[in-house]
């Protein structure tokens, strides 16, 4: 079994105590890719393009030394990788800088023949709303052409960050497009809010099931999640032991319930995989808990 993760990794530097910068490497669809390789046993694959400078090469060494593949990464000279900075106030809540305007994976979907290649020999396949917001126009379009002719399954977190569209209304038709085509989405309430303005989680999974979707699942933070998969649940959420930094714990529930998926389980025991390992990244600083530490986190059973 293949898992295509297709999208933007970035040089990442967080805050320590000591005040001092510690850096590494993430990105929304790079941390889902992250979890998966650690709770999978198939083969787990990045698409993105990145710079042939020192700090690409760093991170397609890190790739590489994870176990994640790197043979769909395109390489563009004239580019570099996109960069953020994390804060953390003391209840762990992050804020973020991005420098990504140069960012090589702009460029991921200019050559669409190339991408429907990788993008066929995936089982299941994973896309964000981050991933279509930093394309252009007709990348957007190729990414969403290539994927609607795909075999494998389709996971699809709308991910929605306003400061990487040009006006709502894009956003708002892009990411409906995309969650059309999906089998399975994956929405935060907080980002449903800001873009569609729902009033309830419920409202959201109803909206995005009524395009087709088999299954929606709603992350609330520390309020429970919402499973629409044929009826609709609610799953508390256990709290956190310890609340470091909140840095891509929604990456990680989705990383954990994708896994959970792939290995077999029913959608109520792939949320569980997803708060466990949420849970776990949480207690960390950045977006990467250590993939032992992921393993760890899934309960028996």
């Amino acid at each position: 079994m293949r898992f295509l993760a297709i999208g933007e990794a970035m040089v990442e530097f967080s805050r320590q105590p000591d005040g001092l910068w510690r850096q590494g490497f993430a990105g929304d669809t790079l941390n889902v890719a992250w979890a998966v390789r650690a709770l999978t046993t198939g083969s787990v694959d990045y698409l993105t393009r990145v710079g042939t400078d020192a700090l690409s090469d760093g991170l397609m060494a890190m790739m590489g030394a994870a176990g994640i593949g790197v043979g769909a990464v395109g390489r563009d000279g004239s580019r570099t990788l996109g960069l953020y900075t994390i804060t953390t106030d003391p209840t762990g809540e992050r804020s973020f800088a991005y420098w990504r305007s140069n960012s090589a994976a702009r460029g991921l979907a200019d050559d669409p023949g190339a991408l429907a290649g990788q993008v066929a020999g995936a089982d299941w396949i994973y896309v964000s709303g981050i991933t279509l917001a930093i394309l252009p126009d007709a990348g957007r379009a190729a990414l969403m052409d290539v994927l609607r002719r795909r075999t494998g399954k389709l996971a699809f977190d709308p991910n929605f960050r306003a400061r990487l569209w040009p006006d709502i209304a894009t956003a708002r038709q892009a990411i409906a497009a995309m969650a059309a085509q999906a089998d399975i989405v994956l929405p935060s309430f907080d980002d449903e809010v800001a873009c569609f303005g729902d009033r309830a989680p419920a409202d959201s999974a109803a909206r995005y099931a009524a395009s087709g979707p088999d299954e929606v699942v709603v992350k609330d933070g520390p309020r429970p999640t919402l499973l629409r998969a044929g009826g609709v649940t609610v799953h508390p959420v256990t709290p956190a032991d310890r609340v470091i930094d909140t840095t891509g714990a929604g990456d990680a529930f989705n990383g954990g319930y994708l896994a959970a998926r792939m290995a077999g389980h029913a959608p109520d025991r792939a949320v569980v995989w997803g708060q466990a390992v949420s849970r776990a990244v949480v207690g960390v600083r950045g977006a990467l808990a250590p993939m032992d530490d992921l393993r760890a986190a899934i309960p028996a059973g």
